[in-house]
């Protein structure tokens, strides 16, 4: 019998599975026994039936850019990533310090702005960011939270440094992945988890929850939560609805709430009901028209008055894309120490700030060693690998550069770790990253032993999106 990790030869970059010399790291040895009793045959009959029990899930992403067709199944991969608790305790650690300093940048930027007259970051830079929202400045959230969730990609380079690469603090998706790899991991392969005990994923849901409820404004008892979606076209629609339903919350459009005296209201067959804590997953421009885009359908006329008014809580606050804004980036390890006074745990990748004269010199002159970045796109997109383009592409992104430079940030290309991922008949290394979330409630930052991580499917790709042919896997976090 062939075991499907017969073949399997580490890759040249930091590999999460296997030593140089083929061993497996002590955390993997079991994953690594049990793999090596499996045939290969096994292991693709696990993958047809994984795969169509995704599909009867409606496990599903939208690539809005595609003109085929948006709809697709998140290629989901069976060998799961596996995190030791040493390692955790550091990530869990460097996470909870990243948002607490980005949600005490947001409370001083929106208030008395302390931080750029003490010149730790530019004021130009912050109030040129399209994710800076002027009505919002004077706004204080219940409790002083801002970032009530938050996402943290992390990825780990050639030496297994764990570095922050991105800050998510808008509305950070993936948790529904992480709670449906599990479940649908541990139904079409229990074999796996014989001699591993991960720490669970599927509380997610409640400690959400109980964040949002603490996040009510402070003169109600028992607050009434709801999750405000685009719809059904949004890409992240089942991910809204598999945490309605676990939440145990109403899922709500625009056009099922209204505001009456800065009260907002649900619409039910029972009457109006007052809401007073919305998870909101859409964007800041479109949730009240009355304020942002006048044309919006999708929010609802009033909102902000509501909030304004310190009558409903909005998860996360108006105005929290300031503090992901990719021209931010290069500055919270400042910020950590201005706002918290330590040093910090993660460190930031290298990050050339284009708006600088110097240092935009220094990207143009090393554009092919570099990856460029548009500071308000996402999903990889708007970005250049410059060892992967041409003297075109990098022709057409210097001119962009040059006509609007803060627009643009740029990075060291740095290889990420690799992972053995099932590839046809065989495994092989792919490069993955790491998204934990956190959860902020006042001062206290709760980090769930929830972790989605990303896999680029396609030999030699550094971009992990699933709009650019990305997968999943299941990630193992295990106890002390």
């Amino acid at each position: 019998m062939r075991s499907i990790l017969d073949r399997y030869a580490p890759a040249p970059a930091f590999d999460e599975f296997a030593e140089a010399d083929g061993r497996p790291r002590p955390h993997y040895a079991e994953l690594a026994a049990t793999l090596a009793g499996i045939s290969a045959a096994d292991f693709r009959h696990r993958v047809t039936t994984v795969n169509g029990v995704l599909l009867q899930r409606g496990v599903t992403f939208t690539v809005y850019a595609d003109a085929r067709g948006t709809e697709r199944i998140l290629p989901f991969d069976l060998i799961p990533r596996i995190i030791a608790a040493s390692e955790w305790a550091h990530i869990s650690r460097g996470v909870s310090q990243r948002v607490r300093a980005l949600n005490a940048f947001l409370k001083d930027v929106y208030g008395e702005a302390k931080v750029l007259r003490d010149r730790i970051i530019p004021r130009t830079l912050v109030y040129s960011s399209e994710h800076f929202e002027r009505e919002a400045i004077g706004v204080r959230p219940p409790h002083d939270t801002y970032i009530h969730v938050s996402g943290i990609d992390i990825i780990r380079d050639a030496h297994g440094e764990y570095l922050v690469l991105e800050d998510n603090v808008r509305t950070p998706s993936g948790i529904s992945y992480v709670l449906e790899n599990r479940d649908v991991l541990k139904r079409a392969f229990p074999r796996l988890f014989d001699r591993y005990d991960p720490l669970p994923v599927d509380d997610y849901p409640q400690r959400l929850r109980n964040a949002l409820a603490a996040a009510a404004p402070p003169s109600v008892g028992d607050p009434t939560i709801a999750i405000l979606t685009p719809g059904i076209y949004n890409s992240a629609y089942f991910e809204h609805t598999l945490l309605a339903r676990r939440m145990g919350v109403e899922l709500v459009e625009g056009t099922d709430l209204i505001v009456r005296d800065n009260i907002v209201y649900m619409k039910t067959t029972r009457g109006l009901q007052r809401v007073d804590v919305l998870y909101r997953r859409v964007d800041d421009d479109y949730i009240d028209p009355l304020y942002f885009k006048a044309d919006s359908t999708l929010g609802v006329s009033g909102l902000f008055d509501a909030y304004r008014s310190g009558n409903v809580t909005l998860a996360n606050a108006v105005g929290t894309g300031v503090a992901d804004d990719k021209a931010i980036y290069p500055y919270v390890p400042a910020l950590i120490r201005y706002y918290l006074g330590e040093e910090p745990v993660l460190r930031n990748v290298e990050t050339f700030d284009c708006s600088d004269p110097a240092q935009r010199d220094h990207v143009l002159r090393n554009m092919p060693f570099l990856v460029v970045k548009r500071t308000a796109a996402s999903g990889g997109y708007g970005m250049l690998i410059g060892s992967h383009s041409t003297v075109g592409e990098r022709a057409e992104f210097a001119d962009a550069i040059n006509a609007n430079p803060r627009d643009f940030i740029a990075q060291p290309i740095i290889t990420l770790s690799a992972h053995p991922t099932v590839v046809g008949e065989e495994i092989a290394p792919r490069h993955i990253d790491l998204r934990p979330f956190a959860l902020l409630s006042g001062d206290t930052v709760d980090v769930p032993a929830v972790a989605f991580t990303r896999v680029a499917l396609r030999e030699g790709s550094l971009v992990v999106n699933s709009s650019q042919g990305g997968g999943s896997k299941d990630t193992w976090i295990l106890a002390d």
